[in-house]
């Protein structure tokens, strides 16, 4: 979620891939699947590219931060003993936060478009603070609202 907002800058503002509605269905999509969320990239690329853009989303994607991790990782080992390092990693945790916070607000603004969708997105969020109830039944039963609600045009 903490990339979203990049995401539809580059794939739908800059580059012009693909719409905003298309680009939340493939987000919600890659929620659903098994493994990591963030594998719906590589159908970005697909569909903005084909095959070949679909493997220079993964290298471009995977490979620099899996290299930043990997060097970031080394030199936290080295720093054990700091005694600034649990205030680094307290005050990374507000940071994640505002990037997680950023992410759904533009999500919420591409997908909350109407009164009824907003009734819905309120009812969902309920469910999910007062139920323990796995998501991809509310998205699930979400769709099908949509379908019932908002026929295809």
């Amino acid at each position: 979620m903490a990339a979203f907002p990049e995401m539809k800058i580059l794939t739908v503002d800059v580059h012009k891939w693909m719409t905003f509605p298309q680009l939340i269905h493939m987000y919600s999509v890659g929620q659903m699947a098994p493994g990591p969320n963030m594998m719906m990239i590589v159908a970005i690329g697909q569909w903005a590219g084909g095959l070949l853009g679909a493997i220079a989303v993964v290298v471009a994607f995977f490979g620099p931060t899996a290299l930043l991790a990997f060097v970031v990782a080394k030199g936290w080992r080295k720093l054990d003993k700091w005694p600034w390092r649990p205030s680094v990693q307290q005050g990374l945790a507000p940071v994640s936060i505002g990037l997680l916070l950023a992410g759904t607000v533009t999500m919420g603004r591409g997908a909350v478009t109407s009164f009824d969708t907003a009734v819905l997105a309120v009812g969902v969020l309920l469910m999910l603070l007062q139920y323990k109830i796995n998501p991809v039944l509310l998205v699930v039963a979400s769709a099908v609202i949509g379908l019932i609600d908002f026929p295809a045009k």
